[in-house]
């Protein structure tokens, strides 16, 4: 009777582990019910017109920063539906202040998540864990307390506001989300990424620090997610893996993207030259851990087999032997940084016209909208409806720190063709050409300006 006895509480025992360990898994899922990106008024929009006006009453420009900025503006992959912050529109970009900053992030805040509770059939009330990602903008109470407040939500919320992450941030507040989905069961997450552009306009002439105001522009997106398994066939995405790489232990790294002062006391961001490198390697630091994880086996043994030969063979014509990434993932979502960083990660990862279009796209019609623009990538694959059940993307995000994050989505429905924020314009995509020519023939007079800044002025006054 005792060896029964002991034999039937070791049987519970073993079924008792056995579901607790089925609910620890389930509960691990991480599932995208929706997300919204948000479109400013065709009041913000930077066409060429306005932008040579913004660049031209900047009083701290010479002929030599005019002639960089028109080479920039034509080469960087910027259209002319572009928004920027109403300072800068309105003129008033050299005294920005906390009210027009605060309306700026209300306006993308309440505006994506309005859209985000409404299309879901989800309560503001009914959120369990809250995460905020805008990098340039602090307030008291804090940004993630101005959203309880609109929504009245409820007062044990879990609540994060992430900082300083920059352009990488809505990845890292996706796997920060998947993690707390561990501990909290049945549960909804939402996220917010945006970026403050109002305060943070750069007014000086350092080359260096010129550049984001060419490519940053207005956006920002809010996320639904949660690990209940109710809502799986309610879902567009399931989260497979994320992979997070921090490189800022090195300085060359840590100083290669930076928010300073110039020398007359202007703040901005600073890209240094070093950020190429920094970027390259926490790509590569990044891929050899989740490469391993997603591409096939054969393809990894492929791989190591070209890899082993490479060198003993005489006519590979220097050419490196390098992964399919096509193998694994049907879908790139790269972070749409500039044209620059766009080629260099198509080049790396061996990727065509086609997989780069969504990128290219994003760019020349929103611009860099830092942390939000992998899913104004992502919206213009659901708008070209490519995205199919099973299809895995890929996420890559990167950032000042210097990070590179990525993130794996499994598509759940073929029916992801929510066409979002490109309803107005989708059937004008792809266009041929991301290089905006408009400035240069408006603007190439500039060309023919000498260095002396007193000509310069009459030129323009001309």
């Amino acid at each position: 009777m005792d060896l029964f006895m002991a034999i039937s509480l070791l049987f519970l025992c073993f079924i008792f582990f056995i579901y607790k360990s089925y609910l620890r898994k389930r509960n691990q899922n991480c599932y995208l019910l929706g997300y919204e990106c948000y479109k400013a008024s065709d009041d913000l929009k930077l066409d060429t017109e306005t932008c040579g006006k913004l660049i031209l009453r900047n009083k701290n420009l010479g002929s030599d920063q005019y002639k960089f900025l028109l080479r920039t503006m034509v080469n960087a992959g910027i259209g002319e539906e572009t928004y920027g912050p109403r300072n800068v529109i309105d003129g008033t970009e050299e005294t920005p202040n906390l009210s027009g900053s605060l309306s700026e992030v209300d306006d993308i805040v309440f505006g994506t998540l309005d859209k985000l509770f409404d299309n879901n059939g989800v309560s503001p009330s009914e959120i369990d864990i809250l995460v905020i990602t805008i990098s340039m903008i602090t307030s008291v109470p804090s940004l993630p307390a101005r959203v309880i407040n609109r929504y009245k939500m409820r007062d044990d919320v879990k609540v994060f506001n992430l900082s300083g992450m920059g352009c990488s941030a809505s990845v890292i507040a996706v796997d920060l989300v998947h993690h707390l989905f561990k501990t909290y069961m049945n549960s909804f997450a939402v996220i917010v990424s945006s970026e403050s552009l109002i305060p943070n306009w750069y007014r000086g002439n350092e080359r260096s620090m010129m550049l984001p105001n060419i490519l940053f522009r207005l956006g920002g997106c809010s996320l639904l997610l949660t690990n209940k398994s109710s809502m799986k066939h309610k879902s567009l995405m399931k989260l497979k893996l994320s992979v997070r790489f921090h490189g800022g232990a090195s300085d060359e790294a840590y100083q290669s993207c930076t928010r300073v002062e110039d020398s007359q006391g202007y703040c901005g961001f600073s890209l240094s030259k070093s950020l190429p490198q920094a970027a390259a390697k926490a790509v590569t630091m990044n891929f050899r851990v989740l490469l391993p994880k997603t591409l096939p086996l054969r393809e990894l043994v492929r791989y190591a087999t070209v890899s082993f030969l490479h060198p003993k063979t005489n006519n590979n014509k220097g050419k490196t032997p390098s992964l399919n990434m096509k193998s694994g993932f049907q879908h790139f979502c790269i972070h749409p940084g500039g044209r620059a960083v766009i080629d260099a990660m198509g080049r790396s990862l061996g990727l065509n016209e086609y997989d780069l279009e969504p990128t290219r796209m994003a760019l020349h019609r929103f611009g860099n909208t830092s942390a939000a623009g992998i899913w104004y990538v992502l919206s213009y694959m659901e708008a070209k409806k490519r995205l199919k059940k099973g299809d895995r993307i890929l996420m890559i995000s990167l950032g000042a720190g210097f990070k590179c994050n990525n993130c794996v989505w499994e598509v759940m429905k073929d029916a992801m063709d929510d066409v979002n924020v490109w309803k107005d314009c989708i059937s004008r995509y792809p266009v041929k050409s991301t290089a905006n020519t408009s400035f240069l023939d408006k603007y190439s007079w500039v060309n023919e300006l000498e260095p002396q800044p007193n000509k310069k002025i009459e030129k323009i006054k001309n």
